[in-house]
């Protein structure tokens, strides 16, 4: 089979990124044959297909790292609402290449909702997976500074959007958002796709209500790649967190909690928007054993998993299965995790890990001092990951139900 694989990045960021590659070596190791489409970047992995890619925007990751010319904003406007260049672009590349299906990992403000028209006016099925929440929340998280988690735009409550200033803490910026959703809700852009992948169930849910019939809805679980051959962990006594450094992650609560307990935890991550010198300068003054360890690469970050105690995922928005609880799984880890969103489907308590109520230091305190003082409950809960990710999460199950949603549609 020939497949489109469609990313707004083709190089790794986050958690999206990191499935493509997989999926796409996957799919490859399988027998079919991936053609990869994205935008132009010094940043991307080389592909023989890149001069055929989208024209760059402003080449960086983040828009808000931009110095937002008048070009940049201008271009920006159209990928975010329609982009008819997109859809010729896309065009040419489908008339070129013929693939079978489509394939969309993320294609939300940098690409354009328009290439959906370019693959259905060919008559080629569409099939996107869905990472966050951008169809049922201009924020495209469910959270905003001011009410924390919010649900107002899936309850038909959608100026809420603009009154919390929920893009970029800007009322101008909510207000664009929310007209680019509100465009696509005209165009039924959910409509024209043919099938969802969905890696949580909360998820699924929450399309649902929004409108998205459930037979077109496919709970997929990620999967990890899993390539070591025998796994020598050991279980050292400190805590890890690895992640992108935003308010939503839940990163002040973690520093309350180990401030309280004093004891050691290691923070691999970064910061796009200064939240990171905020972080800091609560610690100044205060005895504590965090050390903020900066961005790295995934070959950078096992030697952490490799030993750490167990790893911490303090969520304080609905995290769409993260991938850090599958790495921590695959390297033995167990998890301390928020009891919200699709966390506990990952995160059994007692079992893989231990869940605490939300935003609450005191309950985080408590797991993280259990953990400590108990290795061999730590090692058990590590070593039942470990099992769950080998049956539940693995490559060949996971490729095994995609290819029952693309060859259903293929030979439809």
């Amino acid at each position: 089979m020939r497949i489109a694989l469609v990313n707004y990045r083709y190089f790794i960021s986050g958690g999206p990124e990191r499935y493509m590659f997989n999926i796409k070596e996957v799919l490859e190791r399988n027998g079919h044959e991936v053609i990869p489409f994205s935008i132009k970047s010094s940043k991307n992995v080389m592909s023989p297909y890149e001069e055929d890619f989208l024209d760059t925007v402003d080449d960086q990751t983040y828009f808000a790292q931009s110095k937002k010319t008048l070009r940049v904003v201008l271009k920006s406007f159209t990928r975010m609402f329609y982009s008819f260049e997109a859809k010729k672009v896309f065009g040419e590349f489908l008339d070129k290449y013929k693939p079978d299906i489509v394939y969309i990992i993320h294609y939300h403000n940098k690409i354009s909702p328009s290439i959906v028209d370019a693959a259905k006016n060919r008559k080629i099925p569409v099939v996107h997976r869905i990472s966050d929440f951008q169809y049922m929340c201009p924020n495209a998280l469910f959270y905003n500074e001011k009410k924390g988690i919010c649900e107002d735009c899936l309850n038909g409550r959608s100026l809420s959007c603009v009154k919390n200033k929920c893009v970029m803490n800007s009322r101008v910026y909510s207000a664009i958002k929310l007209a680019a959703k509100k465009l696509h809700d005209f165009l039924h852009v959910t409509k024209k796709i043919d099938e969802f992948i969905v890696p949580s169930l909360f998820t699924l849910t929450k399309l649902n209500l929004y409108g998205i019939p459930m037979e077109r809805l496919h709970h997929i679980p990620t999967f990890f790649n899993l390539k070591q051959g025998a796994l020598e962990v050991t279980y050292e006594p400190y805590f890890l967190f690895v992640g992108r450094l935003e308010k939503q992650k839940g990163l002040m609560t973690l520093l309350k909690a180990f401030v309280k307990t004093a004891l050691p935890c290691k923070i691999i991550g970064f910061s796009n928007d200064g939240y990171e010198d905020e972080l800091k300068k609560f610690l100044d003054g205060k005895m504590h054993r965090i050390e903020f360890l900066g961005r790295k690469s995934f070959e950078e970050i096992e030697p952490y998993l490799k030993t750490c105690l167990c790893t911490i995922v303090p969520s304080e928005w609905y995290d769409n299965f993260p991938n850090v609880i599958l790495e921590s799984f695959a390297y033995k880890k167990a998890v301390i995790a928020t009891n919200i969103g699709s966390l506990p489907e990952l995160v059994i308590d007692g079992e893989t890990g231990s869940l605490f109520e939300y935003a609450d230091v005191d309950d985080l305190s408590a797991k993280i001092e259990f953990m400590f003082n108990n290795v061999d409950e730590a090692r058990r809960m590590g070593e039942n990951a470990y099992e769950k990710i080998c049956n539940e999460y693995s490559p060949e199950k996971h490729y095994g139900q995609l290819m029952g949603v693309f060859k259903r549609l293929v030979e439809n």
